[in-house]
């Protein structure tokens, strides 16, 4: 047993050899019988007995090894001897390393495999929950999945990489790219406003997008567990954690609003697009009709002048009390909203629950994250040909370099980089601990920020050359009908389709790509937030992550209902205010960057990441890491602080007590950050002063060592 392991061989051969071994046998059995027969029969037995033992691991060595990315053949002298599971884990200059616990087991695989490199032997440890080894059995092969050990098994993995490609494309890609970023384009410069905002992706998106996606694949952990390598920034991830929580309430709600549009449009004509439906007033015109309209000017006093009309049985109508009849669809259809947020009265929409899992998100976004760009073009194709599509670019694009001197700009710049690359959520880390250790996660995280930068772009002149021929066509300028969010959506989009040949069809078409944007971004988040939980207690939710995906969605599903009242657009616009607001975005990727920059060691994180793709990554992002990003984050919080003032909707303004309620949600994610770390202090069983009890919970709790060598070396790889 203390000698190599053979080269690879079939099951015939290794019985082969058994069969010419025998003789041997035999002679052994000859040398026995000068003490007695019964002696020497006893001796064979346990020699063939240990015979036996040795081609069963060895023929498990095979099964394994043939599951690898490249098939390596070794000589006998190469190859190390199998390790039993007590074994510790050893590097090819026989160094020994303790064997990891837990999941920082998650990857472990045969040592070079999915690298292409050289060297390293075979791992026959299989690790369970929280590092108890799992007996080996000849049906092991049969039990797990091929090429995945116990640990990967049932955590999940991705079946490809397209799957993880795809995945993050959904993740980051949403509602934000086609709603916010145009409407900022032109309300902030213009062509002039991607000025500051190339300089927040280039000093923050890109730096914080790449950290999150690399930190995931190294630890191969979710969005609480990765903290081991710094544990005093540990509430970084309670924080994600929570804000993945409030986010999960409220921002299905969005999907359900456009669910709701899109299934009203499968008709023959828009029931917004006309009064005298049973939800519209007396004052309802198109603004479409007004000019036909009889109407006057009256002057008050010599100086005031109001215009009045005529409508219907109304002889005089102020021009200022008109409605228009998307508008009260809107309101009085979609939300039928109350008066305030202390009448909710019954509910109007359903929020369907949602479900997510590594393996069904990663097929689903096949269809959500690729779909939503075929409609995008048509939208294009069919906006850029429509008149006054021109005056509505052009109003997007043109620059006005003035707005760069005002810091709202660039502080909307920070908050929509943010928001779009969907930081610091738990999903950039949950996806990317999925991948295989070798993955170049860093040019995939450098595609994925092109592509999330290029789509908010595109989607400019998809919603612009629709808003520049509404303008034309309501004899109004731009700037009048321009709107963002909920009103660009659900109003401006909505009215703009009317006057479209075939409007049903190019309404629902639009609600559709609203969904599809919306739909893998939720899958997304609420995977970052299951994977978190279930990695940092495994014992107790990983076997059974099904049913607790089924509580978490019911338990968002019964939350939500409440933004889903004739009272829920307040409640939800609380929600968009303080719980999931940017300010509490930017507070905890500053302490993220502060995390790995100072409290690890930006040095060894490049280390590190070499260790997975190769070589170092442009070090400009540990620049970042260290100085940049948080120094812009700590900028922009500040800022928001400063300037804050009571959110409102529209002309109403919200009770004092929701204010205090909403600061309440605010702080429930950033009190994570200090809180956990003077409990880890507290707590800490380290002897010494206060500064080495401080040093001690700031290095990490994971075997680095171990863990590298487990992964194996890996050849040099060509930087992007």
């Amino acid at each position: 047993m203390d000698s190599a392991v053979p080269p690879l061989t079939s099951a015939a051969d290794a019985q082969g050899k058994e069969e010419e071994e025998e003789p041997v046998m035999e002679e052994g059995e000859r040398q026995g019988r000068g003490t007695g027969r019964k002696e020497g029969e006893d001796q064979r037995k346990r020699h063939l007995h240990l015979r036996h033992h040795y081609h069963h691991h060895h023929l498990h060595a095979v099964g394994l090894r043939c599951n690898l990315d490249q098939h390596r053949t070794r000589t006998p002298h190469a190859s190390p001897p199998l390790a039993p599971p007590s074994a510790t884990i050893t590097n090819e200059d026989s160094s020994p390393q303790p064997a990891m616990e837990g999941d920082e087991k998650n990857k472990a695989k045969a040592v070079g495999g999915g690298g292409g490199g050289e060297g390293g032997g075979l791992e026959m440890t299989q690790y369970g929950l929280n590092g108890t080894s799992l007996p080996q059995t000849p049906n092991d092969a049969a039990v797990q999945p091929k090429g995945l050990d116990p640990e990967t098994a049932l955590r999940g993995a991705w079946s490809n990489h397209l799957d993880f490609i795809l995945s993050l494309v959904g993740n980051a890609i949403g509602i934000g790219n086609v709603w916010r970023f145009p409407y900022l384009c032109y309300k902030n410069g213009g062509g002039a406003f991607l000025i500051p905002y190339l300089l927040t992706v280039f000093c923050c998106g890109v730096p914080t997008f790449f950290l999150e996606v690399s930190m995931g694949q190294f630890l191969g952990t979710g969005g609480l567990t990765v903290w081991r390598i710094s544990p005093i920034f540990k509430g970084v991830g309670y924080g994600a954690a929570v804000m993945s929580v409030w986010l999960n309430i409220y921002y299905i709600i969005v999907l359900c609003w456009g669910l709701f549009y899109f299934v009203m449009s499968l008709t023959s004509e828009l029931p917004w697009g006309a009064c005298g439906n049973y939800w519209n007033t007396e004052t309802c015109v198109s603004p479409y009709n007004r000019s036909s309209l009889e109407c006057w000017d009256e002057s008050f006093n010599s100086t005031a002048t109001e215009s009045f009309c005529k409508l219907g049985n109304l002889s005089r109508v102020s021009v200022q009390n008109l409605s228009d009849p998307v508008k009260e669809f809107w309101e009085k259809r979609a939300l039928q909203i109350s008066d305030g947020i202390d009448h909710p009265r019954q509910y109007t929409l359903g929020a369907g629950p949602h479900t997510a899992g590594v393996k069904w998100t990663g097929k689903v976004v096949y269809f959500t994250a690729l779909f939503p760009y075929i409609l995008m073009f048509v939208l294009f194709i069919r906006g850029v040909t429509l008149p006054g599509a021109m005056t509505g670019i052009r109003y997007y694009l043109i620059p006005d370099v003035e707005k760069l001197k005002d810091i709202t700009v660039w502080v909307e710049a920070v908050s929509q980089v943010f928001w779009s690359y969907a930081l610091v959520l738990g999903s950039l880390i949950a996806l990317g601990s999925y991948n295989k250790f070798h993955n170049n996660c860093y040019r995939d995280s450098l595609i994925l920020c092109t592509i999330n930068s290029c789509t908010s772009f595109f989607a400019g002149f998809v919603i612009f050359s629709v808003v520049g021929f509404m303008a034309e066509q309501q004899k109004k300028e731009v700037a009048d009908v321009a709107a963002s969010g909920p009103g660009l959506a659900f109003l401006a989009y909505p009215s703009a389709v009317l006057q479209l040949p075939v409007s049903p069809l190019w309404s629902a078409l639009f609600f559709l790509m609203f969904i599809m944007l919306g739909l893998d971004s939720q899958f997304c988040t609420i995977e970052g937030f299951i994977t978190a939980v279930s990695d940092e207690w495994p014992k107790y939710l990983r076997k059974y992550k099904e049913l607790f995906i089924a509580i978490v969605c019911v338990l968002s599903y019964i939350v939500g209902l409440s933004c889903v009242t004739e009272g829920g657009m307040y409640v939800f616009q609380v929600l968009d205010s303080y719980a999931a607001s940017g300010m509490c975005l930017i507070f905890l990727i500053m302490f993220e960057c502060i995390a790995i920059g100072w409290g690890y060691g930006a040095d060894k994180w490049y280390d590190n990441v070499k260790e997975m793709i190769g070589y170092y990554p442009f070090f400009w992002w540990k620049m970042c890491w260290m100085f940049v990003t948080p120094a812009i984050c700590f900028g922009v919080f500040m800022f928001n602080v400063v300037m804050w003032s009571p959110p409102k909707y529209v002309d109403y303004e919200f009770p004092g007590w929701t204010h205090f309620v909403g600061w309440l949600m605010a702080l429930s994610s950033m009190t994570c950050i200090p809180g956990y770390a003077i409990y880890k202090f507290v707590t800490s069983p380290h002897p010494g002063t206060w500064q080495q009890r401080l040093y001690a919970i700031t290095r990490p709790e994971v075997d680095l060592n171990a863990l590298k060598n487990k992964y194996g070396s890996r050849e040099s790889a060509t930087p992007v």
